[in-house]
């Protein structure tokens, strides 16, 4: 496959970029055809590596309004809500609904998820057909599996073995809800645990962190200690992290400090932060997200995710990181053109980091030819009109394709 006249990772120069084998093999000005070689004009538009979502969840995905609608819009009635839709949960109910996402995402460029499953369930419905699903779909799509215990570790029957069989049974990642546990010294409890069983079966760590309006839930240090001294560093994923929207600036630099030495990941989920987020307060109202464009300037890798998809938390979504990512930069305060022209990287380079799948990751001669075509010339304009993503393409062939809407306005 030959694709002609486009620009990778938003550079202003045009190449074009031969696939062979599944494998990126040139990437150059003027590349000839071979005799039978696929051939797609890219029209001078924008080649990038595959979308990543770095934070979703699978298992509650289109269960929006069963058995009832989240009013209140408070992260606390979503979890209630759920609890009470998990108990009717099977693993077909869960496959049927994960794929469907799943397919809905690869329309709109994703080739790389990590899902959040939810382990408080002593059967493990959820986590065991998303580990089927896993394996069914791994041709089309790379799936990443978090053990996360919504209803807590600690302060859930059983949590702690859950956890672990979770782990044992294939799950991917580590997680953990510290500021939903009922004390404060449950919460650090569940962060030292959740570590060690990382640390013991060598998983990846992403957890829950924070996610609250309230200045005084500070398990980040404790996460971000653990991982500095345990020496996993950048295997380790903060999400969420909302409470440092809250935070004075004299802790907050003081943490920074902290944060650079750790080397860990953030994940923001800018739609579902900022709609849950201050829901407690009259006014002024807190905006309920971390401090992106801070953590982006220290040096910080932050990705961002869609985080839930008409669930018990957010009745919308499409599985769209283009809606991510403006809803980012516009609460981030990331609005300067050249900010505009980099927020690409908070749903490809930067997630693929977190997901620690970099090193196959990216448009580079040697590496798995996975990419998408958007309809524009760059980031700003497929930003700003939300553009189409004309080819999915993994490994040298198509995943999909889509083709723009003509619009004609009878107007004279």
């Amino acid at each position: 496959m030959l694709l002609k006249n486009v620009h990778v990772d938003n550079h202003e120069e045009v190449v074009d970029v031969r696939i062979l084998n599944g494998k990126f093999s040139e990437i150059k000005a003027n590349l000839a055809p071979h005799d039978g070689e696929e051939v797609i004009d890219g029209k001078e538009n924008l080649l990038l590596p595959p979308f990543v979502d770095s934070h979703v969840h699978l298992d509650a995905t289109l269960t929006a309004g069963q058995p009832e609608w989240n009013e209140t819009g408070t992260l606390f009635d979503g979890i209630r809500i759920w609890s009470e839709r998990k108990q009717d949960l099977t693993k077909e109910d869960v496959k049927s609904r994960a794929k469907k996402t799943l397919l809905n995402m690869v329309g709109h460029g994703i080739q790389h998820v990590r899902s959040h499953v939810d382990v408080t369930d002593p059967h493990l419905i959820a986590a065991r057909a998303l580990l089927e699903l896993r394996e069914e779909l791994k041709d089309q799509i790379d799936l990443q599996l978090v053990a996360f215990p919504q209803e807590g570790i600690l302060s859930y029957p059983h949590g702690r073995e859950l956890m672990e069989q979770a782990v044992k049974e294939g799950l991917d990642v580590v997680g953990g809800i510290p500021h939903f546990e009922f004390t404060t010294e449950y919460g650090w409890q569940s962060v030292h645990f959740l570590m060690a069983l990382a640390d013991k079966y060598d998983r990846l760590v992403d957890v829950h962190c924070d996610e609250i309006d309230d200045p005084a839930s500070r398990n980040l240090e404790v996460l971000a200690t653990e991982a500095y001294e345990r020496g996993m560093k950048d295997r380790v994923t903060a999400s969420h992290t909302t409470a440092m929207g809250s935070y004075n600036d004299a802790y907050t630099y003081k943490l920074f400090r902290l944060l650079k030495m750790s080397d860990i990941n953030f994940v923001s989920n800018p739609l579902v932060n900022v709609h849950l987020g201050g829901r407690f307060d009259t006014y002024p109202k807190r905006r309920g997200v971390t401090r992106i464009k801070e953590l982006t300037g220290a040096g910080i890798n932050v990705s961002f995710g869609e985080d839930d998809i008409q669930d018990p938390w957010n009745p919308l979504g499409d599985g769209n990181m283009l809606d991510a990512v403006t809803m980012g930069v516009y609460i981030a305060h990331l609005m300067g053109y050249h900010q505009l022209q980099d927020a690409f990287n908070y749903v490809t380079y930067n997630g693929a980091k977190t997901l620690h799948i970099s090193d196959n990751y990216g448009i580079e001669v040697g590496k798995p030819a996975n990419c998408i075509l958007l309809n524009a010339h760059d980031f700003y304009n497929a930003l700003n009109k939300h553009v189409e993503v004309l080819y999915n393409i993994r490994h040298g062939k198509v995943l999909a394709e889509t083709k723009p809407a003509e619009t004609k306005v009878n107007i004279k």
